[in-house]
């Protein structure tokens, strides 16, 4: 079967597993989605995590912020599209604890390589330890920068056109900019998933004063418009967009 294809059915699987019941947006398992009886079956009997991943996890739930985690069945995904197109580089914009990172690094060859933007250097140094336990710290590049100036960097370095995959999931004010250059660095048929573009549903009628879900909510209406992009929005975690570069 073509990559092309399977990429479809996967993404096609998705939808079908995240539009369960009278509303298709349930949140991130650990989060609003920890009392849902459907999401909690789908994460029992599909969650494949690695013990190092498991660790980290309960790790990063001790912290006061850790509603910022990415949804463990949303990495996992993104793991398994990253095998699906054979991504050997990446990008993380907005590392955190590095949960998503380490699953992308999992996912990949050993010439496999993840550039992770941080810019609070305590993140990282929980993070450090555990790319290490699971023997993936080479694959691993923490930029503590602005992801901005790692784009920027990288675009400069000549590197424009290569990189296979970019999770975006940092400041929602530069959403916009980070999908530019991130389109700008993929090459063709490469991946931008980009989080939280649901915004706990308040992206379907931003308030005036709301200026995060507004520019979720254009962001959204310029994808759905952007013919560079093959796409599809999936109510996974606070909802994940995924964007495949023509």
């Amino acid at each position: 079967m073509a990559a092309d294809i399977k990429l479809v059915l996967c993404i096609g699987l998705a939808v079908a597993l995240t539009g369960v019941g009278k509303s298709a947006f349930l949140g991130k398992s650990h989060t609003k989605g920890s009392n849902d009886p459907v999401l909690q079956y789908v994460v029992n009997n599909s969650l494949r995590e690695h013990p190092v991943l498991y660790k980290l996890k309960l790790r990063t739930l001790e912290d006061q912020a850790s509603i910022m985690m990415v949804a463990v069945e949303q990495a996992q995904l993104m793991a398994n599209l990253i095998k699906l197109i054979n991504a050997t580089k990446a990008i993380e914009i907005g590392m955190y604890t590095g949960y998503n990172a380490l699953s992308m690094a999992l996912a990949m060859p050993e010439n496999g390589h993840v550039v992770a933007c941080e810019i609070y250097e305590p993140y990282v140094d929980v993070a450090k330890p555990f790319f290490k336990e699971a023997g993936v710290e080479n694959k691993i590049n923490v930029r503590l920068q602005t992801a901005m100036k790692t784009l920027d960097d990288l675009i400069e370095a000549g590197e424009a056109g290569t990189f296979d995959f970019v999770f975006i999931d940092a400041d929602k004010s530069n959403y916009d900019g980070y999908y530019e250059k991130s389109l700008e660095l993929i090459r063709k048929g490469g991946i931008i998933a980009i989080d939280n573009v649901l915004w706990g549903g308040k992206v379907m009628n931003p308030a005036p004063e709301d200026l995060t879900s507004q520019t979720l909510d254009a962001l959204n209406k310029k994808l759905h418009k952007d013919q560079r992009i093959e796409l599809s929005m999936l109510t996974l975690g606070d909802g994940l967009t995924i964007a495949i570069k023509r």
